[in-house]
């Protein structure tokens, strides 16, 4: 039987390999902060997952009268405070506001006197961890996280308007509700229930 022999160790430059360092699983996650009306009633969602992928985390919460940067930038400081109460050590974030996302990269500048204090907070709170990294995603890769901000704006804003038909004043038969355009259609983002042959009049204001 043939005798084993170790295999030795390799050696650094002053006797034994240093040990790698130990990587630490990095926590994911998704953010999403949005108003309706921008300015108009504010939430912010955010989902939270484990380095296995599992979700730890749900947080929503309506901030009242705010845009949609403002929003996001309190979904980022929520997820960066539950990272620091958990002893979460690195953290991924996912956000599809390219605006808040570059601004923590440092590639555009923080002009607007509401954010400044926002992104100097988020920034502060994120070099605190040992690994952090902000990325933008599509919305399409966002969907829980903006589920969350509506059903913050639902349950504690004021009467939402995907939720039940808002009456515009001094018009009947009217209703108020979110739409997206994809490949040159408007789709609206709750069913209308409306009966087969309606005749819907579509006013569009753009929102960024």
């Amino acid at each position: 039987m043939a005798k084993r022999v170790p295999v030795p160790r390799a050696k650094g430059l002053f006797g034994e390999a240093p040990l790698e360092p130990r990587r630490v699983a990095a926590h994911q996650a998704n953010i999403d902060g949005g108003s309706r009306g921008n300015p108009g009633p504010a939430a912010y969602g955010v989902v939270i997952r484990d380095g296995s992928g599992e979700i730890v985390a749900r947080l929503k919460k309506y901030i009242g009268q705010n845009t949609n940067n403002v929003a996001e930038y309190f979904g980022l400081i929520a997820a960066l405070d539950y990272a620091q109460t958990q002893g979460i050590r690195a953290l991924r974030v996912e956000c599809d506001s390219e605006l808040v996302v570059k601004q923590m990269r440092g590639q555009y500048k923080v002009k607007n006197e509401d954010l400044k204090p926002l992104y100097e907070r988020a920034k502060k709170m994120s070099l605190t961890l040992e690994s952090f990294r902000i990325d933008h995603v599509y919305r399409e890769q966002n969907r829980e996280a903006d589920a969350l901000v509506n059903q913050a704006l639902d349950e504690t804003g004021p009467p939402g308007v995907r939720a039940e038909a808002e009456k515009l004043t001094g018009r009947e038969n009217t209703m108020r509700l979110m739409a997206r355009c994809k490949d040159g259609r408007i789709e609206p983002e709750e069913p209308l229930n409306l009966p087969d042959g309606t005749e819907v009049e579509i006013l569009l204001r753009l929102r960024k």
